[in-house]
């Protein structure tokens, strides 16, 4: 479906990922994951398995995310049981190394059920999202959801009650930032390169952040951890270049120092922050929990690089590079 469409559909979505997920769950064996838990995806799917890995570790559970590059050797050092990451269930680099580790309990999370992941692990949770469009929009917020529902599983101590009121919050973002979203995306616009950067959660949001203006804009860009930022990659920035910080913290002072030399966004949840001059401030709703956190801060960057993309003439673009061995069907321009 076309890029806007997809954006707006996540209201929905999300209700829909819930109710699929909490099914999921009461038919979900989890009783041998245990120990170090790993996580494995690619592309937005690694962004979504950062995620996961850092919701477990706040709350004591050993967890790592993994890209399918650090699987390959060690077989037995990377966790003792994992979660394999693929919207499509068709990533051939995931299925690689989720068949290196047919002794370890393996779980996969797709969007739809019966996928060749599926049938590979043995065990699935579809989170059915439905519709998305190539620039992943319903596919990584439903993705992240699940694996939210599902680290809280493992955990033992019930779901949180941010899941129920995340569609709400949702929506919220989407009708109350339109013009902040569009000013963004007008300061935004003809940039060299785009940083962004965020901690924890919001480091994971920050390179799916990146992977996203890069596929529906076609502009350079990159994911940065806010400390790592501090130590050097920010000289970069310039009148040429633009930032996106995302968060309440150290982030908000990065923002304000990047609008004295050129364009900035701040997606944040503070109050006390002005959009002015070079600085345009997108509040979203608060929360306590780090998955919806990062899941209305993507949104309200999926709304700016909505307008971005209209803006540079690329609305609905479809991937220019053909990469034909990434998936275990036949390549399509539009894949997701």
């Amino acid at each position: 479906m076309g890029y806007r469409d997809a954006v707006a559909r996540q209201v929905e979505s999300l209700s829909e990922v819930r109710t699929a997920v909490a099914a999921g769950l009461k038919e979900l064996d989890l009783s041998d994951f245990s120990g170090h838990i790993g996580l494995a995806g690619i592309g937005a799917s690694y962004q979504v398995a950062m995620l996961g890995a850092s919701y477990l570790r706040r709350r004591n559970i050993a967890a790592t995310a993994y890209c399918p590059t650090d699987l390959y050797d060690a077989v037995d050092s990377a966790g003792s049981s994992f979660v394999a990451l693929s919207a499509s269930g068709q990533s051939r680099e995931i299925s690689e190394v989720m068949a290196m580790r047919a002794h370890l309990p393996r779980v996969a999370l797709c969007r739809s059920p019966g996928t060749p992941l599926a049938q590979l692990t043995g065990r699935e949770l579809p989170f059915a999202s439905g519709a998305d469009n190539g620039a992943s929009s319903t596919g990584y917020t439903g993705m992240a959801l699940a694996v939210g529902m599902l680290a809280d599983a493992l955990v033992g101590k019930g779901q949180s009650p941010a899941w129920a009121s995340l569609p709400a919050l949702v929506g919220q973002v989407l009708a109350n930032q339109v013009d902040n979203a569009a000013a963004a995306a007008h300061i935004l616009a003809h940039r060299a390169s785009i940083d962004i950067v965020g901690a924890r959660a919001g480091f994971a949001t920050a390179g799916e952040a990146a992977m996203l203006i890069r596929e529906a804009v076609r502009v350079p860009a990159c994911g940065w951890d806010t400390l790592n930022y501090l130590h050097g990659p920010m000289e970069s920035q310039d009148s040429r270049t633009g930032v996106i910080a995302l968060g309440d913290d150290r982030e908000t002072k990065i923002a304000q120092d990047m609008a004295e030399l050129g364009p900035a966004v701040l997606i944040t949840s503070r109050t006390d922050i002005p959009s002015t001059g070079n600085l345009v401030v997108m509040q979203v709703p608060s929360t306590d929990n780090e998955i919806a956190a990062a899941i209305l801060d993507i949104v309200a960057i999926q709304m700016i690089t909505g307008d971005m993309q209209d803006a540079a003439g690329l609305t609905n673009v479809t991937f220019r590079y053909r990469q034909a061995d990434t998936k275990l069907k036949p390549w399509s321009p539009t894949e997701v």
